[in-house]
């Protein structure tokens, strides 16, 4: 039995606490760590079976017993605590970004590597039931060489504007799993970046610096092109789709609904709305990648999301974040 400790008990590492206790064999959560313990969250750690709440994430590193842990502190904690982990020998997850800073990335690998321990990347939509069945297509052939790549990620509403002033930017938060899908759906190397964003949703985003829409323009290394559309708000729903087209074909995904009923009447034909948001859409995912990284440690096998998979889509986005400032497109080596 893997024994596992939990750096951070927001909302992505109680995902994970609970996904690892309901589908995850082989693995216990021994402890989980938090810059501020309340009762409700000792209660709440109690219901899963967690035996330990610190507020000190370095006893988690320290506990012997303790083969792993998942780094899901905020993000600038991502790479310290990360380095600190591996120093000491345990197995990483790390929720992404790991960094903003390509040179703290890399000084992170560089810390992995020297230690020998795994290290896996939380880009869970790598994980998804549709988005890996795309994927198997392109790999088999079926859709001969690619040509665009197109993906579509859209949120429900606006995030609050307090996150979104500490987020880093809608590239960082949101669009870099994008990025990272296209990375993974083509099978290359991002090579040029052209964004064009907006703010068409809320005022007080731009105010806060940021954008809420944009559409990002990729070149790949194997001549493809990507193409990225987002917004802070779908009223629909959490618009999550994806297509490969090329050159004997193409494949595509829809968006997951609650049920696939759709009512015809004399006045319409309605279908279902998307799931509402990522817990919804993607919940299996997270289980998903804990597996694949259980399986990695216990079995000694790479991760299947590695650490330069954590380091790509971070200088793709800041090649957007160039691009976007500068209006222009930017290469990625420009950043990296």
């Amino acid at each position: 039995m893997i024994k596992l400790g939990i750096i951070g008990a927001g909302r992505i590492g109680r995902v994970h606490s609970e996904s690892i206790t309901k589908y995850v064999k082989g693995a216990e959560i021994k402890a989980i760590s938090d810059v501020k313990v309340t009762p409700e969250l000792t209660q709440w750690a109690k219901e899963m079976g967690i035996a330990n709440v610190y507020e000190d994430y370095r006893q988690i590193l320290q506990d012997p017993e303790i083969d792993a842990v998942l780094v899901c502190s905020s993000t600038n904690t991502h790479a310290p605590i990360s380095i600190e982990a591996a120093t000491a020998g345990k197995h990483v997850f790390c929720e992404k970004p790991v960094d903003a800073d390509p040179v703290k990335i890399r000084e992170v690998l560089a810390a992995v590597e020297k230690a020998g321990v795994k290290f896996q990347v939380g880009f869970n939509r790598r994980f998804d039931h549709n988005f890996k069945a795309i994927k198997q297509r392109v790999e088999a052939g079926d859709i001969g060489e690619p040509h665009i790549i197109r993906v579509t990620s859209r949120d429900p509403d606006a995030p609050p504007i307090e996150y979104v002033k500490v987020s880093g930017g809608m590239f960082f938060d949101m669009t870099i799993h994008d990025f990272d899908m296209i990375r993974y759906l083509s099978g290359s190397e991002v090579e040029e970046v052209f964004a064009v964003g907006q703010v068409l949703v809320d005022p007080a985003i731009g105010e806060a610096g940021d954008i809420d829409t944009a559409v990002i323009t990729l070149k790949l290394a194997n001549g493809a092109i990507g193409v990225i559309d987002n917004s802070r708000k779908a009223v629909y729903g959490y618009d999550q789709r994806a297509e490969v087209f090329g050159s004997k074909g193409a494949v595509q995904t829809r968006n997951d609904t609650d049920s696939t009923a759709i009512y015809s009447c004399a006045s319409g034909v309605i279908a279902e709305k998307p799931k509402y948001f990522f817990l919804e859409r993607y919940m299996q995912s997270f289980a998903d990648e804990m597996i694949c990284f259980i399986d990695a440690v216990v079995n000694d096998k790479p991760t299947k999301v590695n650490g330069n998979d954590g380091l790509q889509p971070v200088l793709i986005a800041l090649a957007a974040k160039k691009s976007l400032d500068e209006r222009r497109p930017v290469k990625v080596s420009e950043v990296g």
